[in-house]
């Protein structure tokens, strides 16, 4: 189960450390992007083919490879020293982490019984899932981007000797069902959805709003938390799957629509949003999982579909979503910009004062084109007279109202659009009930 939660938590583990390994590594804004687009590409079209491989070797071999594999590329992420560096030792990570997630699931059927071994593999894919963005936000603002992979690699080596004790026979069912495309659909919509609020969220929070790595993770941990509480919601209330994963689907929208319009850049004003969306994601990934891999056989090639239906669905997400928040931040520079020369004019500074503020400033908006700006750094270095400090406080105290704005207005379009596909989701399930959740 750790080694399930490990490899699906890394489709969106490095989301905080975004920023620190864009300086670090000195890469573009659409390089780092691709050290999570790389991922979970990989995996998604990697877990099919390596279904196909467990009918010929036991499953304890191909998942101690598979987490050898994974273990390896971790190290070799952490000492990556350029980007494309990275880049290649994730594609070598989700490689792994196909055969690891594969095998795991067969293993864990093996131990537990085909109910349970299925159940514990869905729900830490699940926890997994949503964790990531909180424990690689921890561990950055601890230590470093490159501790998200170094603690990885010696759980996954002392999960290699745990799998190779698991004995399991090769998988040698013929093909007997065909893939479970409704559900896998469904998923892949959700897995789109999920993007802006594991991914958006965290880059609004760390980019937007200038929060800290650490601030981040524990504001977003109110995802994962209330994913492990809607299991024993779901239990306690017994609703017919269907209506399960409607109202899940319908919970990840709201959620997202709500993220979409913010009054302020206030903390607090994220949690109930992020509530909705962890209720919506314990509510159907777990159901839709279950769905696709229920009495078809052979398991580890359904096992696959799914697998390969929620990252590529990660990846649609990217790359839908990727572009439209980043022309929004451009097309946000000129008004924020006029806002804040307005701003300085009116403030009660004398003119030298004003000049020396709207110099400063202009250098650093020059400097940090394309990104949302960090005005701290011009106020450090502006040397005001005493009886002035005052009002140049409140003078960055209100610009950087300003630019916290100008970020959540220029997300606003993505958590929409992030929210149209959780609705896109509903369909699926409402328009094709019959077919695809009995």
């Amino acid at each position: 189960m750790t080694t399930v939660a490990l490899v699906l938590a890394d489709s969106a583990v490095v989301t905080l450390a975004l920023p620190d390994i864009l300086r670090h590594l000195d890469a573009t804004v659409t390089q780092v992007a691709w050290v999570l687009i790389a991922f979970n590409l990989v995996l998604g079209f990697a877990a099919v083919p390596a279904a196909a491989c467990f009918t010929k070797a036991p499953p304890r071999i191909l998942s101690a490879a598979g987490i050898a594999v994974f273990a390896a590329a971790s190290a070799w992420c952490a000492l990556a020293g350029s980007i494309e560096v990275l880049i290649m030792a994730r594609c070598l990570q989700a490689l792994g982490g196909a055969f690891a997630l594969i095998g795991c699931l067969e293993l864990l059927v093996e131990e537990y019984g085909e109910r349970r071994g299925v159940s514990a593999w869905v729900t830490a894919g699940v926890v997994g899932t949503a964790a990531g963005p909180f424990v690689g936000g921890l561990l950055t603002e601890a230590f470093s981007w490159q501790a998200i992979f170094v603690v990885q690699v010696p759980f996954a080596v002392l999960a290699v000797p745990a799998a190779l004790a698991v004995r399991a026979d090769p998988v040698v069912e013929p093909d007997r069902h065909p893939p479970a495309i409704r559900p896998n659909l469904t998923l892949l919509l959700l897995s789109a959805a999920l993007t802006a609020a594991l991914f958006l969220l965290v880059l609004l929070l760390v980019e937007g709003w200038q929060r800290s790595p650490a601030t981040a993770a524990v504001t977003v941990s109110v995802v994962p938390l209330a994913a492990l509480a809607a299991a024993p919601i779901a239990r306690a209330l017994q609703p017919p799957p269907w209506i399960e994963v409607a109202t899940g689907c319908f919970l990840i929208a709201g959620g997202l629509t709500c993220l979409a319009l913010l009054p302020s850049a206030h903390l607090a004003w994220t949690i109930a949003p992020q509530a909705l969306v962890g209720l919506g994601l314990g509510l159907t990934v777990d159901r839709l999982t279950s769905q696709a891999l229920e009495m078809r056989l052979p398991r580890p090639r359904h096992a696959g579909w799914t697998i390969g239906a929620r990252h590529l669905g990660v990846v649609l997400g990217l790359l839908i979503l990727t572009p439209v928040f980043t022309a929004d931040l451009e097309d946000a520079q000129v008004p924020a910009q006029e806002a804040i020369t307005a701003l300085v004019l009116d403030a009660p500074l004398s003119p030298q004062a004003k000049i020396s503020v709207a110099q400063l400033l202009g250098d650093d908006l020059s400097a940090q084109q394309g990104k949302v700006p960090d005005l701290h750094g011009a106020f450090a270095r502006l040397d005001l007279d005493p009886s002035e400090q005052a009002a140049g406080a409140v003078l960055e105290r209100d610009l950087n109202h300003q630019v916290e704005r100008a970020a959540t207005h220029a997300f606003r379009d993505s958590f929409l659009i992030g929210a149209g596909l959780a609705l896109a989701a509903l369909l699926t399930v409402v328009v094709l009930r019959k077919q695809a959740i009995p």
